[in-house]
């Protein structure tokens, strides 16, 4: 059907078939799985990632960098944005992290 509600060269003329689920449709091919694996790529991309990351990359000091960074982030906080920051960890929204004020 174009767009404009009229029938394309070679459709039917009434919706109804149209409307029809391709595969009770006159002459329509029957439906085959399709698998595919990607396991060999997703070990290929994880090799290239730690390649990139290199022999000195220290996953334990990474996530506390993120950590300390996050606690900065969410420190100091006036008000208003405490309130808001509370209603979204009571929503589940955003982890509860520390007690709102920045380490020294």
């Amino acid at each position: 059907m174009s767009p404009h509600g009229r029938p394309l060269p070679g459709e039917p003329d009434e919706p109804a078939a149209t409307s029809r689920p391709a595969a009770e449709r006159p002459g329509a091919l029957p439906m085959v799985d399709l698998a595919v694996d990607l396991s060999a790529h997703e070990m290929l991309r994880r090799a290239h990632v730690l390649d990139a990351l290199g022999p000195d990359w220290d996953p334990l000091a990474a996530l506390r960098g993120e950590e300390a960074a996050y606690e900065l982030l969410y420190s100091g906080l006036s008000a208003e944005q405490q309130r808001v920051y509370d209603e979204l960890v009571s929503a589940g929204v955003l982890p509860r992290r520390g007690g709102g004020d920045a380490a020294a």
